[in-house]
């Protein structure tokens, strides 16, 4: 069925005692390639905020925040994902990619009985406050599997909702997951919806997986809001619209709807439109 919590709250919702939350950090990012050969998908910068830290903030606004009640998962260039953490959250490493069952069950230690709030690192959500994970929280009897939805764009979607990256899962179904490659698609969320026992909380405003470049671009320029984002010590020498300036990073060409990664340069006889730049000379087309 689909959930609708009410519309207005007088407070914000605070996730359960009971509850922690995981962030599943470890995808390889193929599609992203090559912009994941340099840094795993959760680092990637948004809106020159890294993705993994933009999903700390989610989980800190409804009370989950620190080593005891937040997880990141991490497999591909591992040690950038562990260095990044660095205490704020209990890593889990993986040698192999578990997917997004297994990796909870590889945890299960840790988890110790609790429900799990699942996030994707590489959600990019253009909401907050209440009508974010606050939705998701709201009214939760703690016995139903609850999953956040955007209208379906693509097929097999869950009561003509799409997943949008986050879900709530009871203790009971967590403590069912192996410790083995698996995906919740399959181990809890079919079951539960062919059962009766899944919630589609939709979710409001703009939800994207940056699984691509052209969706990556897009969450960025989201992020910018139309005007240019800068981060620190940028230079700009010649023109830039639009676009997301990373830390240190110089334009000395032209620049429209980009994306510079930190440090990145643009040449003064260059010209970049919807592209992603990194260092002086790799360029991301984002079609």
């Amino acid at each position: 069925m689909t959930a609708t919590p009410d519309e207005r709250r007088d407070a914000p919702v605070i996730a359960p005692d009971d509850l922690c939350a995981v962030v599943l950090a470890a995808g390889l990012g193929t599609r992203l390639r090559p912009l994941t050969m340099l840094r795993p998908k959760a680092l990637v910068p948004v809106g020159n905020v890294p993705l993994l830290d933009r999903a700390l903030a989610r989980l800190a606004a409804v009370g989950l925040s620190g080593p005891d009640r937040v997880a990141v998962n991490a497999h591909w260039l591992a040690a950038q994902v562990a260095d990044h953490v660095a205490g704020r959250a209990h890593l889990s490493h993986e040698d192999e990619p578990l997917g997004t069952a297994g990796a909870l069950g590889n945890l299960h230690r840790w988890i110790a009985g609790r429900a799990v709030l699942v996030l994707n690192a590489d959600a990019y959500v253009g909401v907050t406050g209440p009508d974010d994970l606050g939705a998701l929280l709201s009214g939760w009897d703690g016995h139903r599997v609850r999953m956040h939805g955007v209208k379906a764009g693509q097929p097999d979607p869950f009561h003509g909702y799409n997943f949008a990256g986050a879900s709530l899962l009871p203790a009971a179904d967590v403590a069912k997951l192996p410790d083995k490659p698996r995906e919740l698609a399959r181990t809890t969320w079919r079951p539960a919806e062919q059962s009766g026992r899944l919630d589609v909380v939709p979710l409001t405003g703009l939800y994207l997986d940056c699984g691509t470049p052209a969706d990556y671009l897009a969450a960025n320029l989201h992020a910018a809001g139309g005007e240019n984002l800068f981060g620190t010590g940028v230079v700009v020498t010649g023109r830039a619209a639009g676009s997301v300036l990373g830390d240190g990073s110089r334009v000395d060409g032209t620049v429209r709807d980009c994306v510079l990664w930190p440090g990145a340069h643009v040449a003064a006889h260059e010209h970049l439109h919807r592209v992603i730049r990194v260092g002086p000379d790799l360029t991301v087309p984002a079609p």
